[in-house]
C-alpha cells in the first residue's frame, strides 16, 4: 500500500512540474505562451481593423503625410504612366491625418480583395466604377466630413483625411500570404540599390543599414521601408474607360516574377494569388521568402505584356 501511495505521489509530482511547467499532460507545449503578432508586419500586437488610401503621388503631392506609419505602401501605375500610392493602415496604430487623397480604379477593387472588407478611402472614381465600388465588399470612405483642404498645396493636390473612425465596420486584418522572420534567409544576393520602373514614374529603394530609403522619380523622400517587393504584373487597360486615353489596369491575380529586398539582399521570385480572395505567396525556390518584421512597400511594376 505504502508503494502504490508513493507511486500516486510520483506521478503527482511529476505532472504538477509538468504543468508548471507550461507543457500539457500529453507533453504538448502551451499555445498561451505564444504573444500575438501583425499578419501584416510580424510585429508583436495583433492588427486591427483594416484602412487603405488612396495618396496621390505626383510632384505637386509630395511630400505626403503618414506614410511612415502604414503597413504596407503599393505603387500603382496610373494614366499618362505616372505613380498612385494605395497606404494601409490597421486601426491600432493610424496617424490621425492622411494625404494627399486622390480617386479610386478597377485595379483596387481587385488588389484589395484580399483583405477581408477593408475600408478604402478615396476621393472619387469614374461615373461608372463608383456604383461598382460602393456595392463591392469595401467599405466605400468619399465625400464625408472627414475630407478637409489644407493651403499648403494647390488643388487638387491638398485633400486630406481625418482618419478617426473610418475603420468602423470594416474587417479584422487578415493574413494576404506574407510570412515574416527575424532570421535573413539563405541565398539571394548582396545589393544595396533596386529600382522599379512605370512609363512616367520612377521608385528607387537603397538600404541604409537599417531600412530602405525611397526616392520617386530620382528625389529623395522622407520614407523609409523594412522590406521592398517589386511585382512584375500585367497591365491592361481597364474596362471603366476615360474620355483623357488609357487607363491602367494591375493585374494581381495570376503568377510572375518579382524581386524582394529585405537586410541589403536581394531575392527573385515567383509570385502567385489563384484567386481574387486568396492571398499572395513570394517563393524562391519553391519557399516562400520570409519579410523582415516591419513595414513593406509593394510596387505593382508593368511586366511589358500591357496592351495600350
Amino acid at each position: 500500500m505504502r508503494g502504490a501511495q508513493a507511486i500516486g505521489m510520483g506521478v503527482a509530482g511529476a505532472l504538477a512540474v509538468g504543468l508548471a511547467a507550461g507543457c500539457s499532460p500529453t507533453g504538448g507545449s502551451d499555445d498561451k505562451a505564444a504573444p500575438p503578432r501583425s499578419v501584416l508586419t510580424g510585429q508583436p500586437g495583433a492588427a486591427g481593423r483594416v484602412l487603405a488610401v488612396k495618396i496621390d503621388n505626383v510632384g505637386a503631392a509630395r511630400p505626403q503625410t503618414g506614410l511612415n506609419d502604414a503597413d504596407i505602401v503599393y505603387g500603382i501605375e496610373v494614366e499618362g504612366g505616372l505613380s498612385r500610392l494605395m497606404a494601409v493602415y490597421d486601426s491600432n496604430h493610424m496617424p490621425p491625418v492622411v494625404g494627399p487623397v486622390r480617386s479610386a480604379r478597377e485595379t483596387d477593387l481587385q488588389l484589395l480583395a484580399q483583405y477581408d472588407h477593408p475600408a478604402l478611402a478615396f476621393s472619387g472614381a469614374q461615373s461608372r466604377l463608383l456604383p461598382v465600388l460602393k456595392k463591392s465588399d469595401l467599405v466605400a470612405r468619399t465625400g464625408t466630413s472627414s475630407f478637409f483642404r489644407s493651403s499648403g498645396k494647390p488643388a487638387p493636390h491638398n485633400e486630406y483625411l481625418h482618419t478617426k473612425g473610418l475603420t468602423d465596420g470594416a474587417g479584422a486584418a487578415r493574413n494576404i500570404g506574407l510570412e515574416f522572420s527575424g532570421t535573413v534567409p539563405a541565398g539571394g544576393a548582396p545589393g544595396t540599390t533596386a529600382s522599379a520602373a512605370m512609363p512616367a514614374a520612377r521608385f528607387t529603394f537603397t538600404w541604409n543599414g537599417s531600412a530602405y530609403r525611397v526616392a520617386m522619380d530620382g528625389v529623395r523622400s522622407p520614407w523609409t521601408a523594412d522590406n521592398v517587393i517589386i511585382q512584375h504584373v500585367t497591365v491592361k487597360e481597364s474596362r471603366f474607360h476615360s474620355r483623357t486615353g488609357f487607363v491602367p489596369f494591375s493585374q494581381t491575380v495570376g503568377q510572375g516574377s518579382g524581386t524582394v529586398l529585405r537586410d541589403g539582399r536581394s531575392y527573385s521570385v515567383r509570385w502567385d494569388r489563384p484567386t481574387a480572395d486568396a492571398g499572395t505567396a513570394y517563393t524562391h525556390d519553391g519557399r516562400t521568402v520570409p519579410l523582415r518584421p516591419g513595414r513593406t512597400w509593394i510596387i505593382l511594376a508593368p511586366d511589358g505584356s500591357q496592351s495600350r
